[in-house]
């Protein structure tokens, strides 16, 4: 509905002439001018008359407080009674005085006269006298619109408070402002119509008759005439039109001749440009496939390298034995060879897959913990487990490789994780090793533990004691080669039942590497 909408409002603007559009940007500009102009005006306008009657109601209030003040008695209260009926009776703007006392929060009725009935709500006359501002309320009337005005008198004494309330007619206001509005109105009429009968009188002039000239050149122009041009009349918009276009007519020509010799340039490129396309998406296309056939060779590399030793280091054994017939001899080499081969195939898919050389840098370990540590905080409150951090004082900085170091973290964190599925402590203690100039890291857990023959495996590919699928068994393969790739050592010790300790030696930074 709303698309339907905005094409019907579209398509009319689009056949809509300039003399049209003219007209309604005009109107819309003159009565948005106007209308915030007059709306400025109004209020300015109603700001003065409530001023004016404002100051005529607190100077009734300041002498009703003051004669109070003068005679707070109860004959001075019925005299004041008495004076206040007299005043709205003499003084028809008037149309209610009351006097209020305000003792410890309760708001008592003084005295006072009315016109009209009006209650004043007690939380408001309250308000006033705890803030001690003067408030003005417009207010609605059986005797039509009036301002109210609560005046707190000054001088009180501590356990009462005096507030005065007077209502006075606004009807001289109110019919002031709508004499104002209609001559508003009335004069932003009577505006817009004069300046639309000048737009309609200098529409011709300006804009009609250099416009029907334009076009006719135009036509006679798209109809082969090139020869014609347009007369510059004035130096205005529309010479300057115009002389852009007798320019541009001079040049068609030339681009004319021109255009033939560059579509079949351009025809050339594009066709130039759609070869090199084809070959990029062709490239692009190849690189998928090899990426994918790097993971797959990668995966089978680890599958098929132990079998293949086993039949290769199976079929030496039993060649070795001799006495075998010289067919089968032969079929044990041809074994060995393609086992051989095949060993050579895996080795060279390894160099290809393996990862990029590790960028060494100075480090200290507190930063690499700052580091890692936020990574695995959302795995420990999931798992329950606590995480505490006991580093030496005088621990050096190492030479490391930053991500990789922190894989081996993450990696031993995750398997303490694992062995500790109802809440546990990790506890990551650092300190130097005198004199080898190494650095060790423990990361202590409090999880089930290893048997001691198991300890010995797990850092072999693929060796996990977990049952279900996937790539499973590599992530301490990895730390062991990681930290030998760093010229460090990797130490298990786990007792079953008490929990496993991972002991990271890795060397500190020498002199020349801090450089």
């Amino acid at each position: 509905m709303l698309k339907k909408i905005f094409d019907r409002i579209t398509t009319y603007n689009y056949n809509l002439t300039v003399r049209v559009r003219l007209m309604v940007l005009t109107v819309v500009g003159l009565v948005l001018t106007m209308g915030i102009w007059g709306v400025v005006q109004l209020t300015a306008l109603d700001k003065i008359l409530v001023d004016q009657q404002a100051k005529r109601l607190e100077g009734v209030a300041d002498t009703i407080s003051t004669f109070y003040q003068y005679f707070p008695t109860r004959r001075g209260l019925l005299a004041l009674d008495s004076a206040l009926k007299d005043f709205i009776q003499s003084d028809v703007r008037l149309a209610r005085i009351d006097i209020f006392d305000i003792n410890h929060g309760n708001v008592d009725y003084v005295a006072g006269a009315s016109r009209v009935p009006y209650e004043w709500p007690e939380n408001i006359v309250a308000s006033v006298n705890a803030k001690g501002d003067v408030r003005y309320v417009k207010i609605e009337t059986e005797g039509g619109p009036a301002l109210g005005l609560l005046y707190p008198v000054s001088g009180n004494t501590k356990s009462s408070h005096i507030v005065v309330g007077i209502i006075g007619f606004s009807r001289m206001n109110a019919e002031i402002m709508n004499s104002a509005r209609q001559l508003l109105v009335s004069s932003t009429i009577g505006l817009l119509l004069f300046i639309l009968f000048i737009l309609g009188l200098s529409y011709g002039w300006i804009i009609g008759r250099p416009l029907r000239l334009i076009i006719q050149t135009i036509d006679e122009f798209q109809k082969g005439q090139y020869i014609n041009r347009m007369p510059i009349v004035r130096n205005d918009e529309w010479g300057q039109i115009s002389q852009h276009f007798n320019v541009m007519a001079d040049e068609i020509q030339e681009v004319m001749t021109r255009y033939l010799e560059l579509n079949k340039h351009l025809e050339d490129r594009i066709r130039e440009e759609t070869i090199k396309v084809v070959q990029l998406q062709k490239q692009v296309t190849d690189l998928k496939q090899l990426t994918a056939l790097g993971q797959l060779t990668a995966n089978l590399a680890h599958d098929l390298g132990t079998p293949l030793h086993s039949i290769g280091g199976l079929s030496k054994l039993l060649l070795e034995k001799g006495d075998w017939p010289p067919d089968v001899a032969h079929k044990l080499n041809l074994i060995i060879q393609q086992t051989q081969r095949l060993d050579n195939v895996i080795q060279n898919v390894r160099k290809a897959t393996r990862l990029p050389e590790p960028h060494f840098e100075v480090l200290i370990v507190q930063q690499i913990l700052n580091e890692t540590l936020p990574l695995i905080e959302p795995f420990m409150q999931k798992n329950k487990v606590k995480m505490k951090v006991n580093i030496d004082e005088n621990v050096k900085p190492l030479y490391v490789d930053r991500y990789r170091i922190q894989t081996v973290l993450m990696n031993i964190i995750q398997n303490s994780l694992e062995s500790m599925p109802l809440g546990g402590t990790i506890t990551i203690s650092v300190k130097n090793l005198f004199p080898e100039n190494f650095e060790s890291i423990t990361i202590s857990d409090t999880g089930i533990g290893m048997a001691h023959e198991m300890v010995d495996k797990v850092c072999e590919p693929f060796f996990s004691t977990k049952q279900d699928e996937g790539m499973r068994g590599l992530g301490l393969a990895i730390v062991r080669d990681i930290i030998k790739v760093h010229g460090g050592t990797l130490e298990i010790k786990s007792v079953q039942g008490e929990g496993t300790s991972v002991i990271l030696n890795l060397p500190i930074a020498q002199q020349d590497n801090s450089l």
